[in-house]
């Protein structure tokens, strides 16, 4: 069976680790004053990946926090990608030049199919495809809009385009803490016969599991927020589940 990796998050916004509920940026909770002090606690118990979002950059358009996911790259021995304000080939070559695992492209997937697939052919499996879902259906723009495009039909044309890893986040479920919609994050990962992490409301040690249990299907990984914020278990714990 393969791993199942948990990735913890860590979402900036001016210079601090804070969360929002269901992406609303007046519905916000900081949870700490330093991004690298998170991820520095992240790796000390175990993370091999930190999912970060430059939530700033994605509201702006462009890298604002990106120095905090530098300073992690270079002094912490774990792998990051990175989301959030990434629109141009400047954007992605700046975080992969800089040794930044895997850079996130989300909102562009819909508004520039053409430069997602341009990024695709360049730089392969570093690129991971963010889809943000509501009822089946494509949101972007920092969930401000919803398409008519419906997500797994998106997955497959990315999918097609040389996509191998989509990050599946059901934005009712964001942040609530309400547990995950497995069963969309499943039919993304059949649709597309790719690798998806899920993302959003996992609340428990049991949805990890859940979770863990369609590895073979293609479900490789979840992005834990808010459950490790409020201390619903501890990130060891976690990497413990699903090991």
């Amino acid at each position: 069976m393969a791993a199942f990796t948990i990735y913890p998050a860590i979402d900036m916004r001016g210079g601090k680790c804070v969360r929002l509920l269901q992406g609303d940026y007046n519905k916000e909770t900081v949870y700490g004053d330093s991004p690298f002090e998170m991820a520095r606690l992240f790796a000390e118990q175990g993370a091999q990946w930190i999912h970060m979002v430059d939530l700033d950059g994605a509201k702006e358009g462009k890298r604002v926090n990106d120095r905090f996911v530098l300073e992690v790259v270079r002094h912490l021995n774990v792998n990051v990608q990175i989301g959030g304000g990434i629109r141009t080939e400047e954007d992605v070559a700046y975080y992969l030049e800089n040794g930044v695992a895997r850079v996130i492209l989300g909102s562009a997937a819909i508004a520039n199919p053409p430069f997602v697939k341009k990024m695709l052919s360049l730089y392969g499996e570093r690129i991971v495809i963010g889809i943000d879902a509501k009822n089946g259906f494509v949101a972007t723009e920092g969930w401000l809009n919803t398409s008519n495009v419906k997500a797994t039909e998106l997955g497959k044309e990315l999918a097609e385009a040389g996509a191998e890893t989509f990050i599946f986040t059901d934005i009712a479920t964001d942040g609530m803490l309400s547990g995950p919609n497995v069963h969309a994050a499943v039919e993304m990962a059949r649709a597309t016969g790719k690798r998806v992490i899920a993302s959003g409301g996992i609340s428990s040690l049991e949805d990890l599991r859940t979770l863990a249990a369609y590895t073979a299907d293609g479900v490789v990984g979840a992005i834990v927020g808010k459950a490790l914020y409020t201390k619903q278990f501890t990130l060891a714990e976690a990497l413990k589940v699903v090991q």
